[in-house]
């Protein structure tokens, strides 16, 4: 009993925070819960990062793009109280693609407890607020998305841009980055970026090198007798400061992305490799205020003809500070900038107003899930017509031609033509009935016969042939009118779950594209678009399913039809050489007279 109390306290008191948070305002119909955990259980830090850029990394396995504006003007991010707003800045937004990269100032990043922080969205008339200036704290001098064509622009309000364009590459470790081709990129030579004898600085970078060559630049910057260089020789990066270079530590491989940063605590300078510390130098930073470069050695260096090469590869996310930022912060960055962030973690979303799970599978489904799936519902639209028009015809048809067929035989000791000289069958069962069609082109044909002199009251053979054979030719028609349009039905049985599948096909791809690009292969990340690419498929088997049905119970209407009017036609042809024949039965006509 006493585990049992403990086991239902435990979920009263993890279920309390959830429902404790007011919804933060009520003109956002939609929120989603983001843990950020930097314990053990998380990304492992091992000690507080404090402010803390976190990258957010959107895509169709974490949210599903619904009722958000479509450049994410509408965002929101809400700390754990549910009332801070926090600064944000949206780097990438694509809900076409289904992908977004978002940075979220996390005002304290601690090992201690997960912290929660709530995504708002759905609020149709929110302003932009997105401020990369208030995003990144003011000790970042510089910060580079490479999101841009062209020069690259600084996200800092020190508007550090670039003073050279850059060639940008897709698909990199954040969206997008640049390509080095042997040209550096110009940092400019100003006030913010100055650096004074033993000054603290802290630079960061993804790089991905295309070949491991010798003495490659990524970083330089040279200052009279001084200089900084951060660089990859041979695959092994390094660090240079007034000619003395760190001992070779971690290696990094050619076509794969590595996270190198340099941080200088006014004491000494530290390379790290993917977040951690690998070697050092004892010096200090000397005194820099001229330009820096980024793939390549500055114009001095090169003039001086030292063997340095320039850097050829990608790279992304590039960073300075003018503060020894905290181990823990560099460990942050490359881990949950990576594609195997373990930082963040996305927690099913929620509204004001329940959402069912198929409405979630719904919200999940791309552009093209949406084409396929309107043109299966246009299908079922025709088909459902073509079945509910046909189910009422026929039963009008069939209806008519009972209530005629009593009528014939009332008459049986009257002439043929009796029906067709009184007013005896309603208006409606001669306007329904195809059995009437059937005996008023025989009764019009014993008229013209008649008309042209022959004697009806000993009609031959031949007279009996020919009027059957007036009568199997509007039987021909009635039943091309029954099968009229049947063939769509067939066409929408055999096609549409070739439609749906084509639309699941083609909406797996996209979520292992999509996955790919967005650097998550759980299956968190592929679940909901793989639901919504299978629900074309079920979309195109419930289109044709009851189509199948309907089709068989008409085919089946018709064909009692059909055999009633073949049963008329002998039922009149055997009473005409009855009645005046020309004194015997009359046999059967075989088939091939009656084609």
């Amino acid at each position: 009993m006493r585990r049992i109390l403990s086991l239902i306290a435990l979920t009263v008191l993890s279920v309390a925070p959830t429902l404790a948070h007011a919804w933060w305002q009520p003109d956002w119909a939609y929120r989603k819960p983001i843990v950020v955990d930097a314990g053990p259980q998380g990304a492992a830090l091992g000690a507080d990062a404090g402010r803390t850029p976190v990258l957010i990394r959107l895509h169709t396995g974490n949210f599903s793009f619904e009722g958000v504006n479509e450049t994410g003007s509408d965002l929101r991010f809400i700390g754990g109280d549910d009332k801070t707003v926090l600064n944000h800045q949206i780097e990438q937004f694509d809900p076409l693609l289904g992908l977004a990269l978002i940075w979220v100032d996390v005002p304290n990043l601690t090992v201690s407890a997960p912290q929660q922080i709530w995504m708002y969205y759905g609020n149709k008339v929110a302003p932009a607020s997105g401020n990369g200036q208030l995003t990144f704290d003011p000790d970042y001098t510089l910060v580079y998305h490479f999101g841009e064509t062209g020069a690259p622009r600084d996200t800092t309000a020190y508007g550090n841009h670039g003073q050279s364009q850059v060639v940008p590459v897709q698909g990199t470790i954040i969206g997008t980055g640049a390509q080095l081709t042997g040209t550096p990129l110009m940092l400019p030579a100003s006030p913010s970026l100055a650096l004074a004898a033993g000054a603290q600085m802290t630079l960061s970078a993804w790089v991905r090198p295309d070949e491991l060559g010798p003495q490659q630049v990524v970083f330089a910057r040279r200052d009279g007798a001084g200089e900084l260089i951060l660089g990859i020789h041979r695959g092994v990066p390094f660090v240079q400061v007034n000619g003395q270079r760190t001992d070779p530590g971690q290696p990094v491989q050619a076509g794969l992305w590595s996270h190198l940063a340099v941080k200088s605590d006014g004491q000494s300078i530290a390379l790290f490799v993917n977040g951690r510390p690998t070697v050092s130098l004892a010096v200090q930073l000397p005194a820099l205020s001229t330009p820096a470069a980024i793939g390549g050695d500055v114009p001095e260096g090169a003039a001086a003809a030292n063997g340095l090469q320039p850097f050829t590869g990608a790279i992304d996310e590039v960073r300075l500070s003018k503060v020894a930022r905290p181990d823990a912060l560099i460990l942050a960055d490359a881990i949950s900038q990576g594609a195997d962030s373990r930082l963040t973690q996305f927690q099913p979303d929620e509204q004001q107003a329940g959402k069912s799970h198929f409405g979630f599978i719904l919200a999940a489904m791309p552009l093209d899930a949406w084409i396929v799936v309107a043109v299966l519902g246009l299908m079922m639209i025709v088909s459902w017509a073509i079945m509910i028009g046909k189910s009422r015809s026929f039963g009008a048809i069939s209806r008519a031609n009972a209530t005629f067929m009593s009528y014939f035989r009332e008459t049986a000791g009257a002439p043929l033509d009796h029906l067709a000289n009184s007013n005896k069958v309603p208006v409606s069962v001669k306007s329904d009935a195809s059995l009437w069609r059937l005996y008023s082109v025989a009764v019009e044909e014993m008229r013209r016969r008649h008309e042209r002199g022959y004697d009806l009251n000993a009609v031959s053979n031949a007279t009996i042939s020919a009027i059957r054979a007036a009568m199997d030719g509007v039987m021909v028609r009635e039943n091309e009118q029954l099968s009229k349009r049947m063939n769509w039905l067939s066409t929408t049985i055999e096609g549409a779950p070739y439609v749906g599948l084509f639309g699941t096909v083609i909406g797996i791809m996209l979520v292992f594209v999509v996955a790919a690009m967005a650097g998550a292969v759980d299956i968190n990340s592929v679940a909901p678009g793989m639901a919504a690419a299978l629900l074309c498929t079920a979309a195109g088997l419930g289109v044709a399913i009851p189509a199948l049905f309907g089709y068989n119970w008409l085919i089946s209407r018709a064909e009692a039809i059909g055999a009633d009017m073949t049963v008329f036609v002998d039922e009149f042809a055997t009473r005409l050489a009855e009645e005046q024949g020309e004194g015997r039965q009359l046999r059967p006509v075989p088939q091939q007279q009656r084609a």
